[in-house]
């Protein structure tokens, strides 16, 4: 399956790979304080909150616009970073099917110093290896 060949079916996969994670977005709701428990707060729980709470309740914050600015503004960020999910997928991908590679051979591996160290010199990367350490 390559983008420069075959036509508007791979055209149609590699679009999806950068529109299906900016669909996530459509999802976001925003937390407010509550940490990671759980997957936001709708419109109603999040009036609850606000309106139990005397000093958020006093300046109206408990207002639907005042979600409606907290579920864009945390719905825009998250597009961003969708955004350059889907694209580095994108990128992998076609890397990946023109070349004809596997998954494994465009998938980022990321290495410490150290392993990296012990790599070029040829020698295990072992934590605690004091006799390695004590041979440079």
């Amino acid at each position: 399956m390559s983008l420069l060949a075959e036509g508007e079916g791979d055209d149609d996969a590699y679009l999806a790979i950068v529109l299906n994670p900016i669909r996530v977005c459509a999802q976001y709701k925003p937390k407010f304080g509550q940490g990671n428990a759980g997957s936001g707060l709708t419109l109603e729980q999040f009036r609850k909150l606000y309106q139990s709470d005397a000093f958020y309740n006093w300046f109206g914050l408990d207002n639907p616009l005042m979600y409606a600015a907290h579920k864009a503004a945390g719905g825009m960020t998250s597009v961003y970073r969708q955004i350059g999910i889907g694209c580095e997928k994108l990128f992998r991908t076609v890397i990946r099917d023109s070349l004809g590679l596997t998954d494994t051979d465009v998938t980022h591996k990321s290495i410490s110093k150290t392993t990296f160290f012990w790599t070029i010199l040829g020698r295990p990367a072992i934590k605690g290896h004091e006799a390695g350490r004590a041979q440079l």
